[in-house]
């Protein structure tokens, strides 16, 4: 499944620009790679050329970057955070109570690529947990399915923008 097939990805300005500047420097390698798959390929036997391939290996996780990067960037919406309403929605904090449990959890509503490399627990808004706060108001309770097929009860305590 590409990034097209679901809907768009909302990032921040910071967010795309980060991600496009990756895209750029992993484009600008690849004559380096192409380099040292030629220079391993030159040692002689390719089936016991380590060399060779793992330079082919490194250039095929790359490549596979790449793609994934022009598809998340050419669907992207950059925009502004999300208001501060308290309403629980991709960009925002989230910090809920599950039932059954004092203890409450905070955690960003967002894509891996918007969250980035931050300390912040990061929830995809597709996971069961972000489809079930989607939309909630503070105070609101929703229940999602769990892997063992019993449904949790969660509470949406508090939803701020995210301040990245």
């Amino acid at each position: 499944m590409t990034v097209s097939d679901s809907k768009v990805t909302w990032l921040t300005q910071e967010a795309y620009d980060r991600l496009k500047s990756e895209l750029d420097e992993l484009i600008a390698n690849r004559p380096v790679i192409a380099a040292k798959i030629n220079a391993s390929r030159e040692e002689g036997d390719l089936k016991e050329n380590g060399g060779y391939h793992a330079a082919r290996e490194e250039q095929g996780q790359q490549e596979a970057r790449i793609r994934h990067l022009q598809e998340l960037l050419r669907s992207a919406k950059v925009g502004e955070a999300p208001k501060d309403d308290g309403i629980a929605e991709p960009g925002m904090v989230l910090t809920v109570r599950y039932e059954g449990d004092d203890e409450e959890e905070t955690f960003l509503l967002a894509t891996r690529e918007e969250g980035g490399t931050g300390p912040m627990e990061v929830y995809s808004p597709d996971s069961p947990l972000g489809k079930a706060l989607l939309g909630a108001k503070e105070g609101e309770s929703r229940e999602y399915p769990l892997p063992n097929g019993k449904t949790q009860k969660v509470t949406l305590v508090k939803a701020v923008p995210y301040g990245g």
